[in-house]
């Protein structure tokens, strides 16, 4: 068990989550935490203009990094593109001298307007979205970083009249609180193909 309590950061990246009930109930969830800092990414760069050194020291200070994000065209809105392409330098994030995120966590929360059953091997996006996120895991591992299997949303655009929100967003903030307090088993959780199913184990 970890002797303090573990910080969190959470990017948000969506171009208008005003506009999405879904994305706006989580982000209210996890910024409601104590220990979670929360960015929306576009608000704070609306031109893209991404401050290298914020967000270094951002990384530098939490323990925990949180890509909260809808699914486009099986991967992130631009500006998240941007922001790794720009943050994760060479010489801080990865390389001989770069182990500035060493040993910290990540974990993607991601919404999909696709059904569940539509990310599958002989569904109409052919693999799951953890497959389809290898190369946010594989920046993870180079580095040096935890990867955990991703919190996904289906169907999103039918969360709200079915009800679904708020128990989702009941399990982000449950994923944040649990992984700040230390009580997952890393490698156990990581081999899951996604942290809902690990939630409802925990919770049950």
């Amino acid at each position: 068990m970890a002797d303090r309590k573990l910080s969190a950061l959470v990017l948000l990246a969506h171009p208008n989550p005003s506009q999405s009930e879904v994305n706006l109930t989580m982000a209210r969830a996890a910024r409601d935490l104590d220990g979670v800092t929360l960015v929306d990414l576009y608000a704070q760069y609306p031109t893209l203009d991404i401050d290298i050194d914020l967000e270094q020291a951002r990384l530098r200070a939490h323990d925990i990094l949180v890509l909260h994000f809808p699914f486009y065209w099986y991967s992130t809105p631009a500006i998240l593109k941007e922001w790794q392409d720009l943050v994760l330098e060479y010489g801080f994030a990865y390389g001989h001298e770069g182990t500035a995120l060493h040993g910290k966590v990540m974990f993607c929360a991601v919404t999909t307007g696709g059904a569940q059953e539509s990310y599958m091997a002989d569904g109409v996006n052919h693999f799951t979205v953890r497959q389809l996120l290898a190369p946010l895991e594989q920046t993870a591992n180079l580095c040096g970083m935890t990867y955990l299997p991703p919190l996904v949303l289906h169907s999103a655009r039918s969360a709200a009249e079915e009800h679904r929100i708020a128990a989702h967003a009941r399990a982000y903030a449950f994923a944040l609180e649990t992984a700040q307090a230390d009580r997952w088993h890393l490698p156990s959780v990581a081999k899951a193909e996604t942290l809902n199913a690990v939630l409802d184990e925990m919770e049950g």
